[in-house]
């Protein structure tokens, strides 16, 4: 069995893997497979990429991010408008995005992303484009999918794009589809495959949300 110390080595290890974290000084806690990840990094990218390493260690059900982005250089004081041009200007040469379709906002180094797209990797393009800009501290990502596909979205399409993916295919995975929203149940025993199944999920034509209900099990238990 793991124990919360055990996990806790395991996330500060992934962090630790990762070239851009090596220098960032984070604070790892672990309880009952809730990591809490706090401490002050220097930039966006990095409170990111913390946050994603320790959803890929195996035992980790929930990681409350509470990191704080402190820049001791002048990109502190960034101009908010230079920064919303530098932000126009990686969407206007990437094939993702589409023309005109996503609003910028910036406040005090603060991104809004307003707008709407017709699918989610567009969505989640216009955030990923920009995380790693100088002088950003923080992500609003208020896209919305507006999709001009009008077919009916295929359960069983979904069900056999879940049942082919070869790290979540035996996990217990239920789909609900209603209108164009698609609902997650069941059980996973890992974050990653949680985010892979709402993936997949997403791909499916004319899906507009997803609501991803899965829950983290392990077959082994957590002890002080």
């Amino acid at each position: 069995m793991k124990t919360n110390e055990e996990l806790q080595k395991d996330v500060q290890d992934a962090i630790k893997w990762e070239p851009l974290l090596k220098a960032a000084e984070i604070g790892v806690t672990a309880k009952d497979g809730v990591i809490t990840l706090s401490g002050t990094v220097d930039s966006y990218a990095k409170k990111s990429e913390a946050e994603a390493a320790a959803k890929t260690v195996a035992g980790v059900k929930v990681v409350v991010e509470q990191i704080e982005i402190k820049t001791y250089s002048n990109l502190l004081h960034r101009d908010d408008n230079d920064l919303a041009n530098e932000v126009l200007n990686a969407y206007k040469w990437n094939w993702e995005i589409p023309n005109d379709k996503v609003k910028v906002k910036v406040e005090n180094g603060w991104i809004t992303l307003e707008g709407a797209v017709e699918w989610n990797y567009q969505r989640e393009a216009a955030e990923r484009l920009i995380k790693k800009l100088a002088g950003i501290k923080g992500i609003s990502n208020l896209i919305t999918i507006n999709t001009e596909v009008h077919d009916e979205i295929e359960k069983m399409g979904i069900e056999s794009a879940l049942g082919r993916n070869w790290s979540i295919s035996k996990q217990n995975i239920h789909v609900k589809v209603v209108g164009t929203k698609v609902t997650l149940t069941g059980t996973v025993d890992s974050w990653y495959q949680k985010e892979e199944a709402g993936r997949i999920a997403w791909n499916a034509p004319g899906v507009v949300s997803v609501d991803n209900e899965l829950l983290v099990e392990y077959a082994y238990s957590l002890v002080d």
